[in-house]
């Protein structure tokens, strides 16, 4: 457990009102923009992932069932929490309350980051991050709800370093929350203390997943369809698998892309092969984390965990055989935590996942349709450029994580002097 510290002196109040400033100048302007509110009109017509796919779904939820004649929904079934939430506030249509629901999440993590990083012994860098990193991303993260997950898993992260008697039972319970909305969110299990914080956070996360699927099981039939949901997905036109076919198109290959289990893929020969990889690839990337869970002995570093989270989702992300422009919101939240301690390894991590955030919006929307249409050059260049941004990142963040974690018998000078016999006899003792 670290300890709690104290809050900055003075001096830093005015480091922490320019943070809020650029927040609030940069909101103004993406929020707004994810509104579409006409400056004139004050109207506008809301991105079609929130106006048609989101409220199609929370129509079909409020009568009690999943929406399982739409292919898209490939969700686990606590998705449902973030797209009903738009009820909560009355008097708005259903694209706005989620945007402006998004927005006062958002405006949530800024002020628990902030809390986190004005204490003497943090840093300012993981607010900087969430700011800088979300508006580079434009108005993608108010018209997603990966932005009202990746709040749950900072929540999760924030709480276990807390010094508090249920710090370990309160992140299992978040992390099983997070878990049953989309997922990735398990993943910040791996890096727990071995020993007693991992049996009460896991025991906590094992017990909140079950209740929680109870209840789902019990309220709504189908809850867990989306387990086969995604057994027949292929390779995904923006993930890293697609790589070779974007190029392949311009020498005769003779696939194509296709509108299938809501995303745009691939389809055609060596596809199936290419899943089959990055599936592997997946599975050899669980093995690494255990083999570095088993060799590691600073687990118990507070900032182990934040650091090997992002590690864990970097490395399901890249060999993933999707790709989706939001996945960078779980990114950018995940590195924001780990910049807010000082003696983080991932520091190198945030600004080449910064810059992936750069070539990300390049790519979609601006030449989304020029990739999957036309295979355009450029767009593949900057596809290309984004991608490998994200292997560099997850490679550094692993080799960096690994490095600081696992005892080497020859680098590690205190454990050398300790197994290294002299290379000359020791001196006789004297007779007394």
């Amino acid at each position: 457990m670290e300890d709690r510290g104290e809050t900055r002196p003075a001096a830093g109040t005015a480091h922490i009102w320019a943070a809020v400033t650029a927040w609030c100048l940069t909101r103004l302007w993406l929020v707004t923009a994810a509104l579409k509110i006409n400056p004139v009109t004050g109207r506008g017509t809301l991105d079609p992932s929130v106006a048609k796919v989101y409220q199609g779904w929370y129509e079909v939820l409020s009568t009690g069932a999943f929406p399982l004649d739409d292919v898209s929904w490939q969700y686990p079934p606590g998705a449902a929490a973030p797209i009903m939430a738009p009820a909560l506030l009355p008097g708005l249509d259903y694209g706005h309350a989620f945007v402006v629901l998004c927005a006062v999440c958002d405006a949530a993590v800024l002020v628990a980051l902030a809390r986190r990083g004005a204490r003497r012994d943090r840093s300012m860098a993981g607010v900087w991050l969430w700011i800088v990193g979300l508006a580079v991303l434009s108005t993608l993260p108010w018209n997603r709800f990966d932005l009202l997950v990746t709040a749950v898993a900072i929540a999760a992260l924030l709480v276990a370093a807390a010094q508090r008697p249920w710090a370990d039972h309160a992140f299992g319970a978040l992390t099983a929350a997070g878990a049953m909305i989309k997922v990735w969110p398990v993943l910040l299990l791996a890096a727990t203390t071995r020993g007693r914080r991992t049996r009460i956070a896991w025991s906590a996360a094992a017990l909140a997943m079950a209740l929680l699927a109870l209840g789902f099981a019990l309220a709504m039939p189908n809850a867990f369809a989306f387990l086969t949901a995604q057994r027949e997905r292929g390779i995904q036109i923006e993930s890293v698998g697609s790589m070779p076919f974007h190029i392949a198109r311009h020498f005769g290959w003779s696939g194509t892309w296709a509108a299938k289990d809501g995303s745009h893929e691939f389809v055609g020969p060596y596809v199936e092969l290419a899943s089959r990889i990055s599936q592997a690839l997946s599975v050899l990337a669980l093995g690494w984390l255990l083999w570095w869970r088993n060799r590691s002995y600073r687990t118990a570093a507070p900032w182990v965990l934040p650091d090997a989270a992002l590690t864990a989702v970097l490395l399901f992300v890249v060999t993933s055989r999707v790709i989706s422009p939001q996945y960078l919101v779980w990114l950018v939240g995940l590195a924001a935590v780990c910049l807010l301690r000082r003696d983080t390894t991932q520091r190198p991590v945030a600004w080449l996942l910064l810059a992936a955030c750069v070539f990300t919006t390049l790519e979609f929307p601006l030449l989304y349709r020029e990739l999957r249409d036309d295979a355009d050059p450029l767009a593949i260049a900057v596809l290309y450029a984004r991608n490998l941004l994200l292997l560099s990142a997850a490679a550094v963040s692993a080799v960096r994580l690994w490095r600081a974690t696992v005892r080497h018998t020859v680098a590690d000078p205190m454990v050398t002097r300790k197994l290294t016999v002299p290379d000359r006899p020791l001196p006789a003792a004297r007779p007394r």
